[in-house]
């Protein structure tokens, strides 16, 4: 097993073949004593160990494999705008204010992402442009107020509203029957980004980890300790950063954040199909099982669409991400899938991240639901300035109404997989 070949994470990606051979930080050799430990070594911890070591703040992060390994750095890449809720939709449920608050908080995350990555040379091959597209007709009226709504509620002038005819000629394809255009978004090469974030950890003078598992937490003497394989990290404060996994080591976060498995294919570069998203914009359709796709770099087409609701993952991803994107475009119908390949993404219940002190100085911080590369790096930087003592805007996630997954510890993981398989049932009709 090659050293990105991870348990955790199915079949090399394109992404891995794109940056060769990863850097590697050494395992934990010891025990340690730190101001902040850090389980997790995705967007958020990462993020959380860079600012902290920036603040001169002692900080230990560990990652039980190798770090690009779990869902930042084999997601979509794309960033998307505001919450995983439309505005509009949260705004029913929370009302304007705090809708608002939600929605201005996401972007300052993608700036923040955007400029950190300017700041310390990270070459993440940021590319402008996303569209929401209906894989059903009778949306138009949504869309377009969304687009009318975004703008005059939210200060976001960027969203547009897409007729059929615009649909099918950005997207080269009419398997779609509107959409929107947001011009203030874009999609990156997610592993770029994660390979530069730990470099930039580790020279701001973090002490980061990998194949180093976090085996069990406790508290004793108003300090937190974290059995590793190798040694006893304790610790004033500890962020869990693991986001879908979390599996069995602390069990508020794990009924809280469930894992779906979640695959994407990459094909051969489309040389000879032009039309096809000829704009480079990331897509992503109004699936409950979102279908989300957008072309690499080099040309290829990144599609991601399958997904599975129990922990295992299907021996053949490529044959059935073929036939999704056969449906969008017939020509593509026998093109090379190159690369495929799964990981987990956390979700909560409602969708919307959760953020809680699940121990006395034990912050838990996940479950993006799929709207993480932007929110994850900006949650990981609210957590280090919460820890300095200043005010921020993880409160305001905080303070959301995450309910835990029904049926405890032995029925959540069968209950979730008769709910988002009947709701992938609704897609089809």
């Amino acid at each position: 097993m090659t050293a990105w070949q991870s348990p955790i994470a199915p079949g090399i990606s394109w992404y891995q073949a794109s940056v060769g051979e990863r850097p590697t930080y050494p395992a934990l050799d010891g025990s340690r004593t730190t101001d902040v430990a850090i389980i997790g070594g995705g967007y958020t911890g990462l993020q959380a160990a860079y600012c902290l070591a920036s603040a001169g703040v002692s900080v230990t992060l560990i990652e039980a494999c190798h770090f690009g390994d779990g869902a930042s750095g084999r997601n979509g890449g794309q960033l998307g705008t505001g919450q995983r809720w439309w505005p509009e939709d949260q705004e029913e449920v929370l009302g304007l204010e705090r809708s608002r608050a939600l929605f201005d908080m996401a972007e300052h995350a993608k700036r923040y992402l955007l400029d950190f990555a300017d700041k310390h040379g990270i070459d993440m091959e940021y590319v402008q442009g996303h569209m929401c597209v209906a894989h059903k007709p009778g949306h138009d009226k949504e869309y377009r107020a969304n687009a009318e709504i975004a703008a005059t509620r939210y200060d976001y002038p960027y969203i547009s509203y897409m007729d059929k005819a615009e649909t099918a000629e950005r997207l080269g394809s009419s398997h779609y029957h509107c959409g929107i255009y947001d011009g203030g978004t874009g999609h990156i090469h997610p592993l770029k980004l994660l390979i530069g974030l730990a470099r930039t950890a580790a020279a701001a003078g973090a002490a980061i980890h990998e194949n180093t598992p976090a085996k069990s937490i406790s508290q004793s003497g108003g300090k937190t300790l974290i059995e590793t394989p190798t040694g006893t990290i304790t610790a004033n404060r500890v962020l869990i950063a693991t986001n879908a996994y979390i599996e069995n080591l602390e069990p508020v976060t794990a009924a809280h954040v469930m894992p779906i498995r979640s695959f994407i294919g990459a094909t051969e570069p489309l040389d000879d199909h032009p039309t096809i998203l000829s704009g480079n914009e990331s897509v992503a359709d109004s699936r409950f099982v979102v279908r989300y796709f957008r072309k690499s770099k080099d040309g290829r087409l990144l599609f991601g669409g399958r997904e599975a609701y129990t922990a295992d993952s299907p021996r053949d991803i490529s044959s059935h991400i073929r036939r999704q994107i056969a449906e969008i475009y017939p020509d593509l119908n026998e093109i090379e899938i190159t690369h495929s390949w799964g990981g987990s993404v956390g979700i909560t219940l409602t969708r919307q991240p959760f953020v809680k002190e699940v121990m006395p100085g034990v912050m838990s911080v996940g479950g993006y639901s799929g709207h993480g590369v932007m929110l994850s790096n900006y949650c990981g930087k609210l957590y280090a300035d919460m820890t300095l003592g200043k005010t921020t805007e993880l409160s305001y996630l905080a303070d959301l109404d995450v309910p835990a997954f029904p049926g405890g510890s032995r029925l959540r993981a069968p209950l979730l997989f008769l709910a988002l398989t009947w709701y992938a049932l609704r897609d089809r009709f």
